[in-house]
């Protein structure tokens, strides 16, 4: 053996013996940009060893952008958004925001609380929608703490929505804390507490392509909902006040099925309404007391999976029915109709004008508490 090859061969045997260091969560803060009064938009990017990584913006509190490895190990951006800041403000589509104070619609922007009359600005037709026309989406959070260890990393945002604002009494301090494990989980655990009686209703609003943005259409990944029953609507995508049986209709996801399967059946009137899939399936009628899987989504070509639970008793499924083809996403590529999925997990829509759905009211003395976890996986089929 030349001495050459046996230096070579002496330092890759002590390579292979040499202890490795286990890489381990982290979070590490930045600027994603500036808005038009100067204002800073900060974000917080959070990875673990597994190559996850998520980075959370103070603007709406949203998830930025989350990128995560396939079934070979191949890494792509799974979250529709914006490549800059002011393009969330100049054409708002809720792209991974923070949704409230009342997520979904409220018909005609009008609700009551012990007897006293309220209204919220209509901004979707005749009702109001994710908390009228500046929710929490639009809003600048703050940064109020920032954690890491060998397990974990996550970033908590506060903001306080004072009273009266969009029309909502008592001044309502919210938290948003994002938390990225080695188990390859990202939760979204969303608090709120009040002094005066309001309505509260949070929840996320993350478009998903597991194939990654600009991929295409989602229309052939599978997924599941563990739901019998589902929450039609009227022509401006208010509940009816029905609980109807997703058994025989394109609403029966019980059993995994691509989300395009049905999406076209034109008897049904429902996806008329919708213009596909914009409804809340009944996960349970009240909430429960522990998170449980609400749904489940499989990308047959990349193999990810998004697994998603919570406690909450309504799960909005929509399937980016006004992705339009006028969206341009960071890699660069357009969004068009089907080309990404969002699933919230909330209280049912229009709550407080259906007795029959519970109540949405928050008083002082109570934390709201909507906690919802997605785990990343893949599957070799």
């Amino acid at each position: 053996m030349k001495r050459a090859e046996w230096i070579t061969g002496l330092f890759c045997a002590a390579a292979l013996t040499m202890p490795v260091t286990a890489r381990s969560a982290s979070a590490t803060r930045g600027v994603f940009g500036t808005l038009d009064d100067g204002s800073k938009v900060e974000s917080v990017t959070l990875t673990n060893s597994h190559g996850i990584s998520a980075r959370v913006m103070t603007l709406g509190a949203s998830l930025q952008s989350l990128t995560t490895p396939d079934r070979r190990g191949k890494s792509a951006d799974i979250v529709l958004g914006y490549a800059k800041v002011g393009s969330y403000l100049d054409q708002p589509q809720y792209f991974g925001a923070t949704v409230g104070r009342y997520a979904n619609r409220i018909a005609k922007g009008k609700f009551s609380i012990d007897g006293r009359n309220y209204s919220t600005p209509t901004n979707d037709g005749p009702n109001s929608l994710h908390g009228g026309s500046k929710g929490f989406d639009k809003v600048l959070w703050t940064v109020a703490d920032v954690k890491q260890d060998a397990r974990q990393a996550s970033v908590t945002l506060r903001y306080v929505s004072p009273d009266g604002e969009m029309g909502y009494p008592g001044n309502l301090t919210v938290t948003a804390t994002y938390t990225l494990d080695e188990d390859n989980r990202l939760s979204i655990d969303y608090r709120a507490t009040t002094d005066k009686a309001t309505l509260v209703n949070l929840s996320n609003h993350t478009y998903w392509n597991l194939g990654g943005e600009g991929s295409g259409s989602v229309m052939d990944q599978r997924l599941t909902i563990p739901a019998d029953s589902y929450l039609p609507v009227d022509a401006t995508s208010i509940p009816t006040g029905e609980f109807a049986s997703v058994a025989g209709t394109p609403f029966d996801f019980r059993q995994p099925k691509p989300i395009g399967r049905d999406i076209r059946t034109g008897s049904d009137q429902q996806l008329l309404n919708g213009r596909g899939y914009d409804h809340n399936w009944v996960i349970s009628r009240r909430a429960s007391a522990a998170p449980r899987m609400v749904a489940r989504v499989e990308d047959p070509a990349s193999g990810r999976v998004l697994t998603l639970t919570s406690s909450q008793p309504g799960l909005q499924f929509y399937s980016g029915n006004f992705l339009n083809g006028t969206t341009v996403g960071p890699a660069g590529r357009i969004y068009r109709q089907g080309d990404a999925f969002v699933l919230e997990p909330q209280l049912f829509p229009d709550t407080p004008n259906h007795p029959d759905f519970g109540s949405a009211v928050l008083r002082p003395g109570q934390t709201y508490r909507n906690l919802m976890v997605y785990r990343f996986s893949t599957v070799n089929h």
